[in-house]
C-alpha cells in the first residue's frame, strides 16, 4: 500500500478511537431475533431494527427458498437491461397498492433510494428545504443535487419547527421548484414529524414534500402504510421513500409516488440505472 495512505490510515483511525467514536462490527451467531447468541452467549437483543420480527420468519424464509429454487441466487443485470423479473414487478405493485400511490420503484436499498432520488429530481434551479435532523441519506442525496441547500445559507429549518419553515419558505419564491423534506419517524429520537402541517405550507407555498418513512414504514398508520397515511395525507405528499428492511424484516428500499416519477427515476436514477437488480429471493420474501 502507498505509504503516505497508510499513515493517513492510521491516524485517522487513532482519532476515532481517542474521541470514542471507533466502530467495530458486532459477530451474530444466530439469526436475527429479539434473543441472539453473541460471544458464545445468549443475550437480549435491543440494537435491531427488526421491528416486527420478521428477518427469520418461516413463512418469509420459505418464499425466499422457492424464489431461489425457480429463479436462481441473482438478477443478473441491472433493472433497466435485464435484471427485472417477474418477482420484482410483482413487489413493486403490492408496495404501490399498499401504499395507496400509482407506482413505485424498488432500489437495492434506502440509501441509495434517497441518495438516488434527490438529485435526480432537484437541479440548479431548485432549493431544498431540510429538517436539521434529517437522516444521513437525505443529507447526502442533498449534497448530491445542484440545488441550493445550505444551513449557512439559511435554507434547514429547525427541527419540527413550522414557524421557521415557513419563514424559509417565503424567501424560496425565485426558485423554480422548492421541496421540503423530512423523515416521516427520526431515526435517532424515534419523534413523528408534523406532516400535517409541512404539507399544508407546501401547498401555500407551491412546495413539493418528499417524506422518508424508511422507520415508518411497518409501524405507523393502517396497516402500517407510514406516516402519509398515519396523517391520511393520501395524494398530497410527492415523494414518499420507504425502506424493505427495518419493520418488513428484509433488504431495499423503494419510492413511491406517481407513474411519472417511476418513469422518469428509471431514466434519471443513477443508483437504479447502475445497480444490479435486488436478488429474487429477496423480493420475493418480500410478497
Amino acid at each position: 500500500m502507498n505509504a503516505t495512505l497508510q499513515t493517513w490510515l492510521d491516524g485517522q483511525i487513532a482519532d476515532l478511537k481517542v474521541q470514542h467514536l471507533y466502530k467495530y462490527p458486532r459477530l451474530l451467531e444466530s439469526p436475527a431475533g429479539g434473543t441472539v447468541r453473541m460471544d458464545g452467549k445468549a443475550v437480549v437483543n435491543l440494537s435491531s431494527n427488526n421491528y416486527l420480527g420478521l428477518a427469520n420468519h418461516p413463512r418469509m424464509r420459505e418464499a425466499a427458498i422457492k424464489a431461489i429454487e425457480k429463479w436462481g441466487v441473482g438478477a443478473g443485470a441491472v433493472r433497466w437491461i435485464g435484471g427485472t423479473m417477474e418477482v420484482h414487478d410483482e413487489l413493486e405493485e403490492k408496495l404501490a397498492e399498499f401504499k395507496k400511490v400509482e407506482a413505485v420503484l424498488v432500489f437495492t436499498s434506502g440509501f441509495t433510494a434517497n441518495s438516488g432520488t434527490i438529485p435526480s429530481v432537484m437541479t440548479k434551479q431548485d432549493v431544498i428545504v431540510s429538517d436539521e435532523l434529517n437522516h444521513a441519506s437525505i443529507i447526502d442525496g442533498v449534497r448530491l443535487s445542484a440545488s441550493e441547500y445550505r444551513k449557512s445559507d439559511g435554507w434547514v429549518y429547525a427541527h419540527k419547527d413550522m414557524d421557521h419553515l415557513e419563514e424559509i419558505l417565503k424567501k424560496a419564491g425565485n426558485f423554480k421548484k422548492k421541496m421540503i423534506v423530512t423523515d416521516g419517524v427520526f431515526s435517532m429520537d424515534g419523534d413523528i414529524a408534523p406532516l400535517a402541517e409541512i404539507v399544508e405550507l407546501a401547498e401555500k407555498y407551491d412546495s413539493l414534500v418528499m417524506v422518508d418513512d424508511a422507520h415508518a414504514s411497518g409501524i405507523l398508520g393502517k396497516s402500517g402504510a407510514g406516516t402519509t397515511s398515519h396523517f391520511n395525507l393520501y395524494g398530497r405528499v410527492d415523494i414518499q421513500l420507504g425502506t424493505l428492511s427495518k419493520a418488513l424484516g428484509v433488504v431495499g428500499g423503494y419510492i413511491a409516488g406517481s407513474k411519472s416519477l417511476k418513469e422518469y427515476l428509471i431514466n434519471r436514477g443513477r443508483p437504479y440505472l447502475f445497480s444490479t437488480a435486488l436478488p429474487p429471493c429477496t423480493a420475493a420474501a418480500l410478497i
